[in-house]
């Protein structure tokens, strides 16, 4: 019974739940086809909670309200630097986690060294973001994806896997190993615990939570390079449906908002659950409006859960 209530087995049972429905209304769901389309379109869902779940982990009520904007902005400044030219694709990746990556900075320096709440101040930085993206583009799309990065990203590489899914399992092992090997990432799971404690015994409170909004505005601009090949053009609004998804990946993973325990492999499954679950929203045609519900309420029931332990670690 522990097992089953581990959420990492919550997660993977969902998940075949959701197969087994999703092919009962809409045959073919299941298949071999459409599972790695659905994996192409979770890498990308994956890649930008993998920075939310940066700033989860390191507690003090942490979310990252400004990771959609920092993807459009990503997006635009990639599309901008490659403007389909299959020699700049590198270049465009290094520009947009460059941008992004200082917003982020500026984000956990406001948070940090001028206190402002991280709610308050990266929904403020997405609020100026977009802004800064409407005056940029006028409203109107800008830069081109170069035609190797859609190949790499759509089309199959190995074993009939998309290239993106490759990178996305290399991000993972990385991101993996940092959390529970690295000293920067211990220090994570240190000040999401307690804070004070953390400070006490000598590990950087202050650089550890700038360090985690700075990696979660640079997979921000990742994401944004990667959506950019997907879709091959760009246009303000792109992030806005990943904000509340990267969240809800993290807790259905089992990261509480509280911070301090977890990781990233049950921010993976979380990723390929909701994923799913959206394409089977899709599969039963209901409406934009009516997804946007269902997230909502998902987010609400985990918050239900999750809000019964005890009080918020300090």
């Amino acid at each position: 019974m522990r097992l089953l209530r581990h959420p990492l087995v919550l997660a993977g049972l969902a998940i075949l739940a959701l197969l087994a429905i999703g092919e009962a209304v809409a045959p073919g769901f299941a298949g071999a086809g459409q599972l790695r389309s659905q994996f192409v379109i979770a890498a990308m869902l994956g890649v930008i909670a993998a920075g939310q779940n940066l700033v989860i982990l390191a507690g003090r009520e942490g979310i990252d309200l400004s990771v959609g904007a920092m993807l459009g902005l990503g997006a635009l400044v990639a599309g901008n630097v490659m403007d389909g030219d299959n020699a700049m694709i590198l270049a465009g990746l290094g520009a947009a986690v460059a941008v992004t990556g200082a917003f982020g900075l500026l984000n956990g320096l406001g948070i940090t060294i001028l206190r402002i709440p991280p709610l308050v101040m990266t929904l403020g930085m997405a609020g100026v973001i977009q802004g800064l993206l409407i005056i940029l583009t006028s409203g109107r799309p800008s830069g081109r994806a170069a035609p190797a990065l859609t190949r790499f990203i759509i089309d199959p590489l190995v074993a009939g896997i998309p290239g993106l899914v490759f990178v996305w399992a290399g991000l993972a092992v990385l991101l993996i190993w940092f959390l529970r090997r690295s000293r920067a990432g211990l220090n994570i799971y240190a000040i999401g615990t307690n804070q004070e404690a953390a400070r006490l015994s000598g590990v950087p409170v202050t650089a550890t939570r700038v360090l985690v909004f700075a990696l979660s505005g640079a997979f921000s601009g990742i994401t944004g390079f990667l959506i950019l090949g997907y879709t091959q053009s760009v246009f303000i609004g792109v992030g806005n449906a990943y904000v509340l998804p990267s969240i809800i990946a993290v807790v259905i993973g089992g990261t509480p908002l509280s911070g301090g325990t977890g990781g990233y492999t049950g921010t993976i499954a979380g990723a390929i659950l909701l994923t799913l679950l959206q394409s089977l929203l899709n599969a039963m045609a209901i409406e934009p409006f009516g997804r946007q519900i269902i997230f909502g309420l998902v987010l609400i029931g985990l918050m239900l859960i999750y809000g019964r332990q005890d009080r918020l670690r300090v």
